[in-house]
């Protein structure tokens, strides 16, 4: 089903498919809980290429090879000689030589396109500026462990187009759904990724809904979600994104619209006191430290599904 393919964005997978990569990372924490992890990727190498800072990501990667009985070969940008200027192609070339498979987070999406061209291995997506797949696993797998496979309500509030509420509207419509986002009209998302992730909303009966008062989002929901309101890389326009966004800070008041049993997820790194309030990150209705751990369970069922 899955060997050899590449994961790019979830929007390229068919529901089933997303299924099987959530049954598989709740199978891999329950093995590591019990210290019996399967050795799925004896002899094999995997590069993991970085572009940007990572923490969550770096971790959760290079653990979950290191576990599996692969060998994790990390490269940062500066390591390489893509740095100077060697294209991207180039790279992809010689690592498809010497490596089973390929993560990278990038700058920019079509370097993961170009990677995937040149390597002719597969090539997993760490995070763009498009979306970031594996985190959008590690949230569904953290509902799920809250709310089991209920049709839960989920809000999202702050930025529209930002790369990891992308990747989770691509989920929530995949598996039938409710997001509600609050987002100033300013942010919205990319008309023409929003109209894909539309039409498999209508035929999975998934609702996706948008919301200027983060209050009408938010109420009767399950899930709170939120992001930082400036990506990396998004320096220049700092100022103008955050007046834009003063107003949609997930604030205590603010949860008391969501269920008495909701939870408020963030996929890190947070500003407290910009996006969020202290006492929200830090309260009992976080679940970012879950949300957190999962990203090594759904990076070690990935790797073991695709390499």
């Amino acid at each position: 089903m899955f060997r050899g393919r590449s994961l790019l964005c979830l929007l390229d997978f068919e529901t089933h498919e997303i299924e099987k990569m959530l049954d598989v990372s709740f199978i891999m924490k329950n093995y590591v809980y019990h210290n019996n992890v399967p050795s799925s990727l004896s002899g094999k190498r995997v590069a993991l290429l970085f572009e940007k800072p990572s923490t969550r990501t770096r971790v959760s990667t290079e653990l979950a090879v290191s576990m599996l009985g692969g060998i994790p070969i990390v490269l940062n940008k500066q390591d390489l000689q893509w740095s100077r200027g060697e294209p991207i192609e180039d790279t992809g070339r010689v690592l498809g030589r010497v490596v089973n498979g390929i993560g990278a987070r990038v700058l920019n999406h079509l370097t993961l396109v170009k990677l995937k061209e040149s390597s002719g291995v597969p090539v997993f997506n760490l995070l763009s500026d498009l979306s970031h797949p594996l985190q959008a696993l590690a949230d569904l797998m953290t509902i799920r462990e809250r709310f089991g496979n209920n049709l839960i309500k989920i809000a999202f509030v702050g930025d529209g187009t930002d790369n990891v509420l992308l990747s989770l509207m691509a989920i929530v419509a995949k598996l039938g759904l409710e997001l509600h986002i609050a987002t100033p009209k300013e942010l919205k998302p990319r008309e023409d990724l929003f109209k894909i992730i539309s039409e498999i909303a209508d035929d999975t009966g998934s609702v996706i809904e948008f919301h200027e008062d983060p209050y009408d989002a938010v109420r009767g929901v399950h899930v709170v979600y939120t992001d930082v309101w400036v990506s990396m890389g998004q320096e220049n326009i700092a100022e103008q994104k955050k007046k834009l966004l003063q107003n949609y800070r997930v604030t205590s008041d603010l949860m008391k619209y969501a269920v008495k049993d909701a939870i408020f997820m963030h996929c890190l790194p947070a500003n407290r006191g910009e996006e969020v309030e202290l006492e929200v990150i830090d309260g009992p209705k976080s679940a970012v430290w879950d949300q957190a751990e999962n990203r090594l369970y759904t990076a070690m069922a990935v790797f073991s599904l695709f390499i």
